[in-house]
């Protein structure tokens, strides 16, 4: 169902409180079936590192179960995919029905758009939030042209365009204690809530590509792009455990008045830990960032050995600029050594390919760390003073 429709006034709003009402009605009844007769058994995917997502393939239907990141007891959610060209099966078990391959996406972030796009399923994206993020040529074009329909800001899409959108499902990174995403939560779409972010392992989060490979059909182009980056990587943890040394090592910058520094069970703890080094804040049990203040900071790290920092400016950042930034920075041991590393993404694709290829970032993480193995910098260049 397509609205054109404008507003204006007080009798737009209340026509679009009705339209709100009408859409979530129609969506729903196409966007969620539950059952309580389901009884059969399938075959479960195996899935190697991945610690909140179940797969499990029915004749019929594949069973797709996210567990709550903040809560491993609880599910966050359960997806019923059936194939788009076939009737829908009787008795489903409970959970959101998604109608695959998915053919008119509204997708929030930059990195599963660039994902969406890597599979070869570019044509079903209809809808990006965040788009000032995309440096994805193709997807600029077609943003451009309004091919894809621009929808604000995650925190605050535009309904309008959404409900005009129609899309089969929203995909979003969940948050703790969200408030199901306000006024879209209320649409009745299917959310996919890709909470691949919070896994403890970046092997663990790039495995979500085989989830993100059935919603599009692109199975088989999933499971060989996800074994072609385990292979790298445990290729690059292995050379990186036989050398010697162990450098602390430390993580971006103060934004605000805080400084997010990795996790003890986050994928940039595992990362920096299987790239041979050590993570200053891994007494933190936590699987996302930490949010510290700078002297907190200063004082667990101040002795780290190789520093990484990402920013986002149109020309590359230098030492002295690194230390304008903020007073606490020229007092690290890396900013002293000169053994600062980074990564502008203001051209480069950081945010666009590491998460689902980290055997990239990892040689990085490894080439600043361990010089003497002579690999090669893609994302980061050391800092020039």
């Amino acid at each position: 169902m397509i609205v054109e429709y404008r507003l204006a006034g007080k009798r737009g709003v209340n026509f679009l409180v009705s339209l709100l009402v009408g859409v979530a009605f129609f969506a729903s009844c196409g966007g969620s079936h539950s059952s309580s007769t389901y009884d059969g058994d399938g075959e479960e995917l195996p899935l190697k590192y991945a610690e909140n997502l179940s797969i499990i393939k029915h004749p019929d239907f594949t069973e797709v179960t996210v567990r709550n990141p903040w809560d491993t007891l609880k599910t966050l959610q359960k997806y019923i995919l059936v194939n788009r060209d076939s009737v829908t099966p009787e008795n489903l078990p409970q959970g959101t029905l998604v109608k695959v391959p998915v053919t008119n996406a509204l997708v929030y972030s930059t990195v599963h758009n660039s994902l969406i796009s890597e599979l070869g399923s570019m044509d079903a994206i209809g809808g990006i939030c965040n788009s000032k993020y995309v440096n994805n040529p193709e997807l600029q074009r077609r943003l451009a042209s309004g091919k894809i329909a621009d929808c604000g800001v995650s925190l605050s899409p535009d309904l309008e365009k959404i409900i005009k959108l129609n899309p089969q499902v929203v995909m979003l990174s969940p948050f703790e204690n969200n408030d199901k995403y306000a006024k879209v939560g209320e649409l009745g779409i299917p959310i996919i809530e890709c909470a691949d972010y919070m896994e403890t392992s970046a092997l663990g989060r790039a495995e979500w590509v085989q989830f993100y490979g059935l919603l599009f059909g692109k199975e088989q182009e999933a499971r060989q792009m996800f074994e072609e980056t385990e292979r790298n990587y445990n290729r690059l943890k292995a050379l990186a455990a036989e050398t010697s040394s162990k450098p602390k090592v430390l993580i971006d910058q103060r934004y605000g008045q805080v400084w997010n520094v990795p996790g003890g069970v986050s994928t940039m703890g595992k990362l920096i830990e299987d790239a041979g080094g050590i993570n200053p804040f891994a007494s933190y049990a936590q699987s996302g960032s930490v949010p510290l203040a700078p002297e907190k900071v200063l004082g667990e790290a101040h002795d780290a050995d190789v520093w990484f920092v990402k920013y986002n400016q149109e020309k590359d950042k230098s030492m002295a600029e690194l230390a304008q930034d903020a007073p606490v920075n020229s007092r690290f041991k890396a900013y002293r050594d000169g053994r600062v590393f980074g990564c502008n993404t203001h051209y480069v694709d950081y945010y666009e390919e590491t998460p689902f290829h980290p055997d990239r970032l990892l040689e990085d993480m490894i080439a600043g760390m361990h010089p003497e193995l002579n690999l090669n910098l893609r994302y980061f260049k050391q800092l020039s003073n």
